[in-house]
């Protein structure tokens, strides 16, 4: 490595963790480069157009009160583009009725029980087993443990399949048999271990109630989520302008390797291979990639073996447009979810142009849809074919909505292992990927696998990467150094 020229930061992976990171590092007098496998940036986040209309393929929305997300939208020249929702207010369609979704509840445990008792979302005997937690001693915890069996121990099953799971399904497209109560729901597991009562420990984390109750639009709470009017797509191509780094797509690497003045990244082909040097390597990839690139690092070995117990599972999104002339009445509310129990293909809709009015100017007359399926281990469904998917998706929301006849668009974009399960145990295999990583100098890690899968949770990753990486260029090259993001 020649050290009379800045040093190189190799960042491998362009979604928006390793966009952000290239971000952090801009004015680090080092040459960043961000090496993206696909032929675009961006990752989850994507924006096409179904019937006219921009509509996200992705991720549409990120959480408002999390600084990270909105500081670096502001950063990257796009505060004028911020919306907030038309309401947030969200149902649940089990046994094949309408439900609210309960206000005072966190990840769907119940923070005020007269509320879940009012959505009818519980049986009879559901309910009234549900009521037995504040009176029930504490539940013993030695460690981790999946929400199921928590939460279940709590308020019983029900509770769980009709509420938590529906909303943990949303999230991780995951099962809450298998997710962890520390790493999906850290406030509540802390509160929990000061309050017996779980709906107690919920009932902290509430924010105080408001001085009137709202129109029932959801507008009390219309400021929890944001987007971008021309869609969360636009963000990644905006962050890389940004960063001023080299960004170079289809070039996947598939090999990273020690040189005794720092990294060697393989790039491209095994038949016409091209080489990176670096003085430092960010790894802003899912774990399964992240963990092969790790096989010819000794000291990162426990690391490697942490990564490659990440599961993932994979989902589709169908994004359906209709004439709202279609639906028997206007469609209430942002949208609603399906409990798994209840064998429906799609786990959660989302009325995009109730949620999002501003894409309601594209074209008034016509009402946009999106449709999630894929849960962990319903591969199986995801195997369809475009059209197939579609029509499930329209049949299931006619049955829910009464809309009639085929939409006027349809698009079906598949995220094959896109979102990491946080399975029992979680927080102790990121601990054990981040102690195996900081012993190799010079290297970092960030994305969704780690600390949330929301994009300010894999922004905060990426500071916290590029914040370790100007740490390491400063200790080894003091005197080239001294900048930072």
């Amino acid at each position: 490595m020649d050290h009379s020229a800045p040093p190189r930061v190799a960042i491998v992976g362009g979604g928006i963790a390793g966009l952000a990171a290239a971000f952090f590092l801009r004015d680090a007098p080092a040459s960043v480069t961000v090496l993206e496998g696909s032929p675009r940036l961006g990752g989850k986040l994507a924006v096409s157009q179904v019937a006219g209309i921009a509509v996200d393929e992705g991720a549409e929305a990120l959480l408002a009160r999390r600084p990270e997300g909105t500081g670096l939208i502001r950063a990257a020249g796009l505060a004028g583009q911020l919306v907030v929702p038309g309401t947030t207010a969200a149902r649940i369609w089990s046994r094949e009725h309408m439900r609210p979704l309960p206000r005072r509840q966190v990840m769907g445990v119940p923070a005020d029980l007269d509320d879940l008792a009012r959505s009818g979302l519980l049986s009879a005997s559901g309910m009234a087993r549900a009521r037995e937690d504040p009176g029930l001693p504490a539940t013993p915890r030695d460690g981790d443990v999946a929400v199921a069996s928590y939460v279940g121990a709590r308020f019983g099953r029900e509770l769980v399949d009709r509420l938590v799971d529906p909303l943990l399904g949303g999230v991780y497209a995951g099962r809450s048999e298998e997710l962890s109560f520390e790493a999906t729901l850290p406030g509540l597991a802390e509160e929990s271990r000061r309050h017996p009562s779980l709906a107690e420990a919920a009932g902290v984390l509430m924010p105080p109630r408001p001085a009137a109750p709202d129109d029932g639009g959801g507008a009390a709470e219309a400021t929890v989520f944001t987007t971008l009017a021309g869609g969360l797509g636009t963000l990644p191509a905006a962050v890389a302008a940004a960063s001023g780094a080299e960004v170079r797509t289809e070039a996947m690497v598939r090999e990273l390797a020690r040189t005794p003045g720092g990294w060697r990244l393989t790039v491209g082909s095994a038949h016409a291979p091209a080489f990176l040097d670096a003085d430092a390597v960010v790894l802003a990839i899912p774990a399964q990639p992240a963990s092969r690139l790790l096989a010819g690092l000794p000291a990162a070995a426990g690391a490697r073996a942490a990564l490659a117990q990440i599961a993932y599972a994979s989902m589709a999104i169908v994004t359906l447009a209709y004439p709202a002339s279609r639906f028997p009445a206007p469609l209430e509310g942002s949208g609603y979810l399906v409990p798994a129990v209840d064998g429906h293909p799609v786990k959660a809709v989302t009325f995009s142009s109730v949620k999002w009015p501003h894409l309601c100017s594209a074209d008034p007359g016509m009402v946009v849809v999106r449709c999630s399926l894929g849960r962990i281990g319903e591969e199986q469904l995801l195997q369809r074919d475009d059209a197939d998917l579609a029509a499930l998706a329209a049949a299931d929301l006619a049955a829910a909505t009464g809309v009639r006849g085929e939409p006027a668009d349809a698009r079906v974009t598949r995220w094959g292992g896109a979102l990491p399960q946080y399975t029992v145990g979680h927080l102790g295999r990121v601990k054990r990927i981040r102690a195996g990583v900081g012993r190799e100098p010079g290297l970092a890690v960030c994305g969704a696998a780690y600390d949330g899968i929301g994009i300010p949770a894999c922004i905060a990753t990426a500071e916290s990467a590029a914040a370790q990486v100007l740490r390491y260029l400063r200790a080894s090259r003091p005197a080239g150094v001294t900048g930072g993001g």
